[in-house]
């Protein structure tokens, strides 16, 4: 083929047909998208969320075709990808993509979701741009590379051309049409880390963002508005400004043959990605050790350099969303409560144990942890134990990976609890929603989940 490879994926993206996915990607689309929509339930009471979502209120219609999940209301697409974009990043339990360092559900689903809705577009349709996002996403996200990541949250940024490809995957964009609205989205990519130091909301804003301008640039596609062609790869595109390390031919990385959704993992604890592995090779520790936290004198994580560049910053946590940034309030949850859930993170911050505990820990970057990112996410601790002992915890494949992923019946139970969480819907409502993504490839209307 002969087309560059940004063109490459334009067309893999429009011409994706629901038969073309081997059913166990289908399956795996279904689970993330329970895992984000009760992401998304759970972000309901978020300050940052309901800032937005008063933002939408006063900026956008008071009714319409889709739905806006923490509210039990409707608007147009635009606000409703928006809201429920911030919403299903807030908690920090929606899905990651390793080797891209990428959140993709929550730039994918809540555009693919508003535009469905407001076409009448199938539950195969829903899920074939869904696919079409991920694919795109964590394609761009891995071409951009380690470089761009540094400052660049990826989720904010590849996540602009995977919200254009799954919203012109329902609009039924031409392959022309879908190379203008990676255009258009590309030149909107936006999202800098700076915003841990200060404990900020941005991170918010980056999903909300990525999410209604992908949206927005494929309905613009639509009505023949250009983009440039060459967004990704061009001498003034996001490589160019962007990446250091850009490598064009992850863009096309067998595609239609790798599924890089089914690679995506599932978020274990309530907090940044970069601090599970960590998490769970210190419960490996203190579990064949039986260990009390007491014990501990101190614990140092090796770790790869994205982990430092994104959670060194974060020395003294000041809000609960800053706290998920923290490696040392992340391993005292595991080693004081065994646990780094919701429930956990909400009463860290006041918690002089907890504080005492974070001071103990220190990270170091690891050769071989570093090597193996971001295909990779090793986990290795050494523990030092107030008796004197040196004990070391290492795990290979964090809680939630693909090969050791979450049963059908863990993702529910974890659905359930973020949406208990959130308070805006009903056991019986989530009991539904969740039998709804059970069938939606049979769905000839993408539902409403919840009644306003």
């Amino acid at each position: 083929m002969n087309a560059h490879p940004g063109a490459q994926l334009a067309a893999f993206a429009a011409g994706l047909r629901f038969d073309d996915i081997p059913a166990p990607v289908v399956r795996r689309a279904e689970d993330l998208m329970l895992d984000w929509l009760a992401s998304a339930l759970a972000g309901a009471k978020a300050r940052q969320v309901l800032a937005v979502e008063r933002f939408a209120l006063a900026m956008g219609p008071p009714d319409g075709p889709s739905q806006v999940l923490i509210a039990r209301r409707r608007t147009s697409p635009y606000f409703a990808a928006m809201v429920n974009a911030a919403a299903s990043h807030v908690v920090e339990q929606d899905d990651v993509h390793n080797s891209s360092v990428f959140h993709p559900a929550t730039v994918v689903f809540p555009p693919a979701l508003a535009a469905a809705q407001a076409i009448g577009a199938s539950g195969r349709e829903l899920l074939t741009a869904a696919v079409a996002g991920y694919e795109v996403g964590i394609r761009v996200g891995e071409f951009l590379g380690r470089s761009h990541y540094k400052v660049f949250h990826t989720t904010g940024t590849a996540g602009a051309l995977a919200a254009a490809a799954a919203t012109g995957r329902i609009l039924r964009l031409t392959e022309a049409q879908m190379g203008d609205a990676f255009g258009s989205a590309g030149t909107q990519a936006a999202g800098l880390w700076e915003f841990l130091r200060d404990g900020a909301d941005s991170k918010q804003l980056h999903t909300a963002h990525a999410s209604a301008a992908g949206l927005a640039s494929a309905y613009l596609a639509r009505e023949g508005f250009t983009g440039a062609q060459r967004i990704l790869d061009g001498a003034q595109g996001m490589a160019a400004g962007m990446s250091d390390d850009a490598d064009p031919a992850r863009l096309t990385d067998r595609l239609g043959s790798r599924w890089a959704l089914a690679e995506t993992s599932f978020k274990y604890h309530a907090s940044c990605r970069h601090t599970h592995p960590a998490a769970d090779a210190l419960q490996q520790v203190m579990r064949q050790h039986g260990l009390a936290a007491a014990s501990i004198e101190r614990v140092v994580a090796h770790v790869h350099q994205g982990a430092i560049d994104v959670l060194g910053p974060v020395v003294e946590p000041r809000t609960v969303h800053q706290s998920k940034f923290s490696m040392g309030t992340v391993l005292a949850l595991i080693a004081l409560r065994h646990a780094a859930s919701l429930a956990e993170f909400e009463t860290a911050l006041d918690d002089r144990a907890v504080a005492a505990f974070r001071d103990k820990v220190t990270m170091v970057l690891d050769p071989e942890v570093d090597t193996a990112y971001p295909a990779r996410w090793i986990g290795k601790v050494t523990v030092h134990t107030t008796d004197g002992r040196t004990l070391h915890g290492r795990v290979d494949e964090p809680k939630g990976d693909p090969g050791n992923t979450l049963s059908r019946a863990e993702l529910e139970d974890k659905a359930c609890r973020l949406a208990e969480f959130g308070g805006v819907v009903s056991k019986a409502e989530m009991a539904s929603a969740i039998a709804a993504i059970w069938a939606l490839a049979e769905a000839d209307r993408v539902p409403a989940f919840f009644a306003a």
